[in-house]
């Protein structure tokens, strides 16, 4: 499969009043995550250029159970669904704990663009970015 899976940790000033993570923390959460796969992964695969500029265009979030503060860390699933020549959409399932069979508290989705920052535009792909992002493809084999 073309997952993707890390470990991030909620902080216990992630909760909010009602004692589960605040939405805008989940936010977080979901950037961590994505973070790991397209700067530490993809720099540990030979493309270090992903960390030069991405920016999120498009962002959804489903809440489907209150993600509460445990000390622990949560598993997060990430996987590529659409690949273009300019840009890429992540999927992601955060799951309650780091079992790959727990509870998953919420799904969300974000469109990619990949960004030169020196001429303040958006750009196309590099190959070997398509090719890592293909990696990850859901029903993939991975990396």
């Amino acid at each position: 499969m073309g997952v993707f899976v890390t470990g991030v940790r909620p902080r216990w000033s992630d909760m909010d009043a009602f004692g589960h993570v605040n939405h805008a923390n989940t936010v977080t959460l979901l950037e961590e995550a994505r973070i790991d796969l397209l700067f530490t992964e993809a720099a540990r695969h030979g493309v270090p250029e992903m960390a030069e500029g991405m920016v999120v265009a498009r962002l959804v979030v489903d809440y489907l159970a209150p993600l509460t503060f445990t000390g622990d860390e949560v598993r997060v699933e990430v996987s590529v669904r659409e690949l273009k020549s300019a840009s890429f959409t992540l999927d992601y399932a955060v799951r309650g704990d780091r079992r790959e069979d727990g509870p998953v508290v919420t799904r969300a989705e974000t469109l990619m663009v990949p960004y030169n920052l020196t001429a303040g535009r958006p750009r196309r792909l590099l190959e070997a970015e398509r090719d890592f992002l293909a990696g990850w493809r859901a029903g993939g084999n991975g990396a």
